[in-house]
């Protein structure tokens, strides 16, 4: 029987994108012969949406779908960014979309779209996952807006205002991430957080108590402003805050979301060499 190295299975799993042992026991069943374990690989492509499972999909696209009141602002994660481009992916975020657009349902698993997806992982040999989705119904006037590359997507309901308006409130809520609309829909244990930051800082400053709780409150105040939509200069006019661009229309932001492709999913650096030869036992 050939020896299996690791460089082979090194090679397979370039070659194939499925895990490492299942590359060494293909690699072992074929006597090491590589186009041989490639073929048996292919013919278990039963398993690949099972194996592919563990793997980090922290690319992907942002979709939106809009109708008067309603709207949904989706994420559909890949592993690449090679794949987020692929045809099949992009019809099923599409998919994805049109249910969530449908059913008015932001429970993943109740869109029944399992069974889609694992075929997708077969198809192209990436991860995939439907990650979230927000819906928004009844809710005044409501304006989709998703970046020309599809990783970051806004979408808010307004009171008054023009179309217009809203998409502008929306591209500048993609540019500048602000988390709350105003000061006063700050979490209160966000503002303690802050505040209990700064008191450390202002602590060793060596200035009179008075003096230091007022450093504070100004920092508080500088703080929620810069996280606060209505308190943002308007990044296409910095001479105006949104607050104020709003008023001159008459017209009000009652929420809004911001989706970022892969934000807060963590990428597993793995040191490939170490794991290839621990598993080999090198």
């Amino acid at each position: 029987m050939a020896a299996v190295s690791a460089s082979m299975v090194k090679e397979l799993r370039e070659r194939t994108g499925l895990g490492m042992m299942d590359c060494k026991k293909a690699l072992v069943e074929s006597d090491g012969d590589m186009e041989a374990a490639i073929e048996n690989l292919r013919k278990s492509s039963g398993m690949k949406a099972a194996k592919k499972a563990g793997r980090i999909a922290s690319d992907g696209l942002l979709s939106s779908k809009v109708d008067g009141g309603t709207g949904v602002l989706v994420e559909v994660n890949c592993e690449t960014d090679f794949a987020a481009r692929d045809e099949s992916f992009i019809a099923f975020v599409k998919m994805v979309t049109d249910k969530v657009f449908e059913s008015g349902e932001s429970d993943i698993e109740a869109l029944g779209l399992e069974t889609d997806r694992e075929n997708l992982v077969q198809k192209i040999g990436e991860n995939i996952a439907i990650r979230r989705a927000e819906v928004f119904k009844d809710e005044g006037t409501v304006v989709g807006y998703v970046h020309t590359n599809g990783r970051i997507g806004v979408m808010l309901s307004m009171e008054g205002g023009s179309e217009d308006l809203g998409k502008d409130v929306a591209m500048h809520i993609a540019a500048m991430n602000p988390t709350v609309v105003s000061p006063d829909d700050a979490p209160a244990d966000l503002v303690a957080k802050e505040r209990e930051i700064y008191t450390a800082q202002a602590q060793d400053s060596g200035k009179p108590p008075e003096i230091v709780e007022k450093m504070i409150d100004g920092r508080i105040r500088k703080y929620l402003a810069e996280i606060s939509l209505l308190e943002q200069a308007f990044v296409k006019d910095g001479d105006i805050k949104i607050a104020a661009l709003l008023k001159k229309e008459g017209a009000v932001v009652n929420r809004f979301v911001r989706y970022e492709v892969g934000e807060g999913i963590e990428k597993e650096e793995e040191d490939f060499a170490a794991e290839v030869q621990k598993q080999l036992g090198n």
